[in-house]
């Protein structure tokens, strides 16, 4: 694969050529012809971040692990971009990008092409949502932006991604879950199977006391699902708590927005209280604690 790389690599004259001119975004511009789908040996540090990137979180592990890969064997599947002036932007195949860095590398083979913003958008979110694995929440995500930023309905969307049109609806519901139970899902600590079941209890307070519950007895998707339907039917009574002050209950909701997790906050007649912060494992501890710092 290497070798067939060296074959279509641009020579000096070419190099010179994509560095000095100004956009290529049709094939109508100058020189289009001449540098549109070749394959071309890119300074790393000439090569901008896409904007559009729908990833917001790479996993460190993974990314030593392809730079190891890339140290021993080199980049095998080039990267793609577009010229922007006098640099080019990333289409796609950052981890490889970001791996090539970690390496020291100092270029990497990368496949130019033409793309409007609106056409770098929908091919990295699309290029994403099939390729990588992104958590739930980040898949919904990315079908919002291709919805509200490509103008799509859910059936053409679902034509784009190759995914059934049920399925996009089921991802796109996520969205609605309380932001802890997202930042839950994100992490790892509950499944999507966990976040459809609860999608259907309408209650903030309700989701969040189920999702502690989750965790602190590991319920099962299908568990999960029967305490759902047991709360929606009345088998299972709400405790009632005492109401907190307006002061308490809007700071209780932004320390555990920054915490991602609920907090409990206990207060007695005298107006004294203490506060608790759940963890569900060491690394979550460690997260926690590195925050509070």
């Amino acid at each position: 694969m290497a070798k067939a790389h060296k074959k279509q690599a641009l020579g000096r004259g070419l190099s010179a050529l994509l560095k000095d001119s100004t956009d290529i975004n049709s094939v109508s511009d100058k020189n289009a012809d001449k540098v549109v789908g070749n394959i071309i040996e890119i300074e790393l540090d000439s090569i901008e971040v896409n904007p559009y990137q729908p990833r917001t979180y790479f996993d460190e592990e993974a990314l030593r692990e392809l730079a190891s890969s890339i140290r021993e064997l080199g980049v095998i599947q080039p990267i793609t971009v577009r010229k922007v002036g006098n640099a080019f932007q990333l289409v796609s195949g950052e981890r490889r990008f970001r791996a090539s860095k970690l390496v020291g590398n100092k270029t990497i083979p990368a496949y130019i092409r033409i793309a409007n913003d609106q056409e770098m958008l929908e091919m990295a979110l699309v290029e994403n949502i099939q390729r990588k694995n992104l958590d739930p929440i980040e898949v919904a995500l990315s079908y919002q932006r291709l919805i509200e930023e490509i103008q799509l309905t859910q059936e053409e969307l679902s034509i784009r991604v190759g995914k059934k049109r049920s399925t996009v609806t089921n991802y796109l519901r996520l969205l609605k879950l309380d932001p802890i139970l997202q930042t839950g899902m994100r992490d790892g600590f509950i499944s999507m199977g966990h976040g459809r079941a609860l999608i259907n209890v309408e209650n903030s307070e309700d989701q969040l006391n189920i999702y502690e519950k989750i965790l602190r007895e590991k319920l099962s998707v299908r568990q999960t699902e029967d305490l759902v339907k047991s709360l929606k039917s009345g088998t299972i009574a709400k405790p009632k708590k005492k109401a907190l002050p307006k002061y308490i209950k809007e700071g209780v909701s932004q320390i555990s927005g920054y915490i991602g997790h609920k907090i409990d906050v206990s207060v007695n007649s005298k107006g004294k209280g203490k506060i608790s912060i759940p963890f569900h494992s060491q690394e979550d501890f460690e997260r926690i604690k590195n925050l509070l710092k």
